[in-house]
């Protein structure tokens, strides 16, 4: 269910590029979700297991700030270290949000699709509703 109290997350066609769409009932659980749409999009984990374990301090005033602060350091990650999240754990924290990361080394999955460049901030939505929080972003290819 979109934007209900299930969470969830897709890839939607887009010119070019890969737009990104999750929900989830809390903020938190949102951004979880689009780390992992974002994953799917070029890389496929089926039968692979974390081998390390990462924690981030992501500062930010405002939800989207956090938004493109994540998925930001999934692709500086992965260019860096060779890692992507298996797993998402997010919480507040005084200065934005904690972030948890179950990683595996990029050799341990299948390449499926173009590797992420950056996130875009054109037509970048993330917000709470009534029914959960929704977010879609638009990723450089």
């Amino acid at each position: 269910m979109i934007g209900g109290m299930d969470r969830g997350h897709r890839a939607v066609p887009h010119t070019a590029d890969v737009r990104i769409e999750a929900w989830a009932p809390d903020r938190e659980g949102c951004l979880a979700e689009a780390v992992a749409a974002l994953v799917q999009t070029f890389v496929d984990t089926t039968g692979a297991h974390p081998d390390g374990e990462t924690t981030v301090e992501l500062p930010a005033d405002r939800d989207e700030d956090l938004l493109v602060g994540i998925l930001d350091e999934v692709i500086f990650r992965l260019e860096t270290e060779g890692t992507v999240p298996l797993a998402t754990e997010a919480q507040p924290s005084a200065d934005g949000l904690r972030v948890r990361w179950h990683t595996v080394d990029t050799d341990a999955v299948e390449l499926v699709g173009a590797v992420p460049k950056a996130v875009s901030l054109h037509e970048l939505r993330f917000a709470g509703t009534d029914s959960g929080w929704r977010c879609a972003v638009t990723v450089d290819v």
